[in-house]
């Protein structure tokens, strides 16, 4: 029985050959990934509007890879820096090669202390039956990699969590975590992608997070939202997405053991769909993760933004690096290295077919690794999300199916 459950089919592009036992997905994904299509089955009315948006995001996809390749890539891939970070890898690869996200994502620490109280924020929905609050933690992540214990934690402002939380007065009730993307954390405009009051009226609570270096958490005279998580090279982004992942986690302990939430799932867009595979991959305790338009390969994609494309080949041939090399650094960090912990039932993959910022090849591989769970392809980009309101119906069908939405009426 096919798990596509919307209208546009794809074809069978052979992207993660072989199974498991013949090799790491680092070294079975084909070097040219980054060059290969996606085929798809797309008849007229969709065919134009894939070339339409496709082409939008190829536009804004030029802007962004030369902000991150001028701003970010020369403070962590100049050479000393990236030379530390080569030397790192068999510290992080033999991490991933367990296959345990435990032995990298470590357990948080009980009993951190989370603050709450009423937005003083600017909010577009402010609900009549609850309320609408900032909540916040210090949060207690340390690198992994002892080298990196000065340098990331000096950091003063990345080291409080921050969220946005909307919730019933009279609850506790499910709650849905919602993860933004890359330099995309403005709260206003979250509350209208994520269709806060939408959800929210079906009955739940929802909780929308800050990543690290993004927005309030930024660094220090970062050019733009987000710089950091990517601006100290391999060995950085391995330790942001660790933090991410155990920021999450203490929210999930708080909404559940203080809140008293009954259930928490957890769904996030580009950079936060990426982040939503990785808590699938270390949390058994979500209720579902819907990943949309998610990354999966930083080593991958970035190889796909031009002009920085160009600038990494170079670095890389000069260097004497392969493909598979830049993946091994950042594998540890990546949700193709690690089974999902929520079941496949639980899992729902949203993609865009004229997505090239995060091509749907990224969506149908990480599809394949978790055994192909529910997937939906819509007729957009990664910023035009055509027919949104067609799969924000079906994650609403997805959410009463597993008994979420049941749950929270």
């Amino acid at each position: 029985m096919t798990t596509v459950i919307s209208r546009i089919r794809h074809g069978s592009a052979d992207v993660l050959p072989g199974e498991p036992d013949d090799g790491p997905w680092w070294e079975r994904l084909p070097e040219d990934f980054a060059k290969r299509p996606e085929p798809f089955e797309l008849m007229g009315a969709d065919a134009m509007r894939v070339r339409a948006t496709a082409a939008t995001d190829v536009a804004i996809r030029s802007l962004g890879a030369t902000l991150v390749g001028s701003l970010a890539m020369p403070l962590g891939y100049r050479k000393s820096e990236l030379t530390k970070a080569r030397e790192e890898t068999d510290f992080y690869l033999d991490m991933a090669k367990t296959g345990d996200p435990s032995v990298f994502f470590r357990e948080p620490p009980k009993g951190v202390r989370v603050r709450s109280q009423t937005s003083k924020l600017r909010v577009r929905f402010q609900p009549e039956d609850g309320y609408c609050e900032t909540v916040r933690f210090d949060s207690p992540f340390m690198p992994v990699n002892p080298r990196l214990h000065s340098s990331y934690l000096k950091h003063r402002a990345n080291r409080v969590a921050h969220a946005r939380y909307w919730r019933h007065a009279d609850g506790p009730r499910p709650t849905m975590i919602a993860v933004h993307g890359f330099s995309a954390d403005l709260y206003l405009l979250n509350e209208w992608f994520f269709a806060i009051p939408w959800f929210y009226r079906m009955g739940f609570d929802v909780m929308l997070l800050t990543l690290p270096f993004h927005g309030i958490r930024q660094t220090r005279f970062s050019p733009f939202s987000g710089h950091g998580y990517f601006a100290g090279g391999p060995s950085r982004i391995n330790e942001a997405v660790a933090q991410s992942v155990m920021d999450t986690r203490i929210y999930i302990d708080w909404l559940m053991n203080v809140q008293g939430s009954p259930a928490v799932g957890i769904t996030g867009v580009s950079l936060g769909g990426f982040t939503t595979s990785m808590l699938a991959a270390t949390e058994h305790r979500l209720a579902f993760a819907i990943p949309n338009v998610p990354v999966v390969s930083f080593a991958d994609i970035v190889l796909e933004w031009e002009p920085i494309g160009t600038a990494m080949r170079a670095l890389m041939k000069r260097e004497g690096m392969s493909v598979v090399d830049s993946r091994k650094m950042l594998a540890v960090s990546c949700p193709l290295s690690y089974p999902s912990q929520v079941a496949n039932e639980r899992l729902l993959i949203v993609g865009g077919v004229g997505d090239r910022l995060a091509p749907p090849k990224h969506s149908r591989v990480l599809w394949e690794h978790w055994d192909r769970p529910g997937l939906y392809w819509f007729p957009g980009s990664h910023l035009a999300h055509l027919d949104r309101g067609a799969y924000l119906v079906e994650v609403a069908r997805f959410l009463r199916r597993i008994g979420f939405l049941q749950d929270a009426e």
